[in-house]
């Protein structure tokens, strides 16, 4: 039985993870990526995220990120490591990193006490994790840490997203979800992102979105109106439940206090990076 309180672990995966993902929609990322040659946004994702995995190909990429149509994946890998090495990428990535993380948090808050502290407990956290059935996050747990503060706070969000989100993709299949159903049922909840962003970003046509949509309502779990349906609800409240179970372990390293302190840490930086623009209102509008 779990010491924590209930869903202890999620709130703070909530807070760290957006810190995470902040790069892949910062502008910086585009402009250290294009220094290296790639100047595409979905070929620039695919290189930053998969470079972990080494000079992976198409399917594995595939596999690992779950939601992305494999048509455009094909489209860009293994050909992007053609333009620069997983190793790289990594580099860039890391560049990138740096940038947004100064700019939307601004150098007081970089330097500060508080962000060495909030790494030290994300690091710490991270001596929970475990490699086995989670290529991504093993593949980043494989990568050095950061020495400056802000990077190794960066770093370890990043073990933790990954961690959670190999898990998360477990969960999704036991729940007989496939890619785009996944996708269709988290925006259905209010918190997923906006489908047209999807569309955009994830190579999937407006006619896939709408035959996903259909098999969820054949199973009871979406309703005409393309809102959830009890059923449906439940559904996606039992996803994250499992997920959390499966993603318990990290935060149980650290403990309760701990796991206290680095949420109300994590917080106030997303609020900062937030309030800063870290993220484009069409994403999510």
């Amino acid at each position: 039985m779990s010491t924590l309180p209930p869903r202890a672990g999620r709130r703070c995966h909530n807070a760290l993870n957006p810190v995470h993902s902040t790069v892949y929609f910062s502008p910086d990322l585009g402009k250290e990526f294009a220094g290296i040659g790639i100047d595409d946004p979905s070929a620039a994702y695919f290189a930053a995220r998969a470079a972990a995995l080494g000079a992976v190909g198409a399917g594995t990429v595939t596999a690992a990120f779950y939601n992305f149509n494999h048509e455009l994946v094909a489209r860009h890998v293994p050909a992007v490591w053609e333009t620069a090495s997983p190793e790289t990428a990594l580099a860039a990535r890391l560049r990138a990193a740096d940038a947004t993380l100064r700019r939307l948090l601004g150098e007081e808050v970089v330097g500060s006490p508080e962000m060495a502290e909030a790494a030290r407990l994300a690091l710490d956290a991270t001596g929970g994790c475990t490699r086995h059935a989670r290529p991504l996050y093993a593949a980043h747990a494989d990568l050095p840490v950061p020495e400056q503060p802000h990077l190794a706070y960066w770093h370890a969000a990043t073990l933790l997203r990954e961690h959670r989100g190999d898990a998360h993709l477990a969960a999704l299949l036991a729940a007989g979800l496939d890619p785009l159903e996944a996708l269709v049922s988290h925006t259905a909840t209010g918190k997923g992102m906006a489908p047209r962003w999807i569309l955009a970003t994830r190579g999937w046509r407006r006619t896939d979105w709408e035959d996903a949509s259909a098999r969820l309502r054949e199973r009871g779990l979406l309703t005409e109106s393309g809102e959830l349906t009890q059923e449906g609800t439940a559904l996606r409240a039992g996803i994250e439940e499992a997920t959390d179970r499966m993603d318990l372990a990290p935060y149980e390293h650290l403990g309760g206090a701990g796991v206290a302190r680095l949420t109300e840490l994590a917080r106030g930086f997303l609020g900062t990076a937030l309030a800063a623009g870290a993220f484009p209102a069409s994403a999510t509008g």
